[in-house]
């Protein structure tokens, strides 16, 4: 498979190894390494850890990368990177995660994922990206999915068609065949990209088109 394709996984400094979602992105990671496909991160600890260590255990050739912030409160860069690049502000720093991401994966965070999530969903509705794929994953999406589609998306907000991007996964081996499948038929179809429906229906995601269940 093509060694480029990448996909950017975000979640939480804080969360450590024994945690489920640890594991859970570790295996993620691991998977997508296995199948040729390169995993950024922003090179820290917690779930950006996990899953730099999860795709260098695969031992597959692929790159671990890592996309550094330097903060007041020094965030080291974690082991398990075979190229990193360090930031002084976030704002570039997000414009080079959504430059080099072909898919991005959310694990549970706090304020730092929630405005990766964000700024990755802008830039897919404004048409500054490629309709580049959101796979928010865990339970913690849930209410937020609700929110959105209740009280932004009810109040007409936004359109419907800002949520065809978004997909709510709960379990590490589903992510995987997701972005498999989207890479597989990437290297076939020129605008795989804009056929999201096709991904919701075969992999029985949950997401707001299904009540956020």
């Amino acid at each position: 498979m093509d060694p480029h394709y990448k996909v950017a996984i975000f979640g939480s400094a804080r969360i450590r190894e024994g945690d489920r979602i640890y594991q859970d992105v570790f295996q993620i990671a691991r998977g997508l390494a296995q199948s040729g496909i390169d995993v950024i991160t922003g090179g820290g600890p917690g779930l950006m850890l996990a899953a730099n260590a999860g795709s260098k255990s695969a031992n597959s050739g692929t790159h671990s990368i890592g996309l550094n912030i330097r903060l007041p409160r020094e965030q080291h860069s974690n082991e398990y990177l075979d190229i990193k690049q360090e930031f002084d502000r976030f704002s570039s720093r997000l414009d080079t995660f959504m430059s080099l991401a072909d898919a991005v994966v959310v694990a549970p965070g706090g304020i730092g994922t929630l405005l990766e999530l964000f700024y990755a969903w802008q830039l897919v509705q404004v048409e500054h990206i490629c309709e580049t794929p959101i796979i928010l994953f865990g339970d913690q999406w849930e209410q937020l999915l609700r929110w959105m589609h209740d009280a932004v998306l009810g109040r007409e907000l936004m359109d419907s068609k800002d949520m065809r991007m978004i997909f709510h996964i709960r379990k590490p081996e589903q992510v995987v065949a997701m972005i498999r499948t989207m890479y597989s038929d990437r290297l076939t179809m020129e605008h795989i990209c804009n056929n999201f429906q096709k991904y919701r229906v075969d992999f029985s995601l949950s997401g707001p088109e299904s009540g956020g269940r």
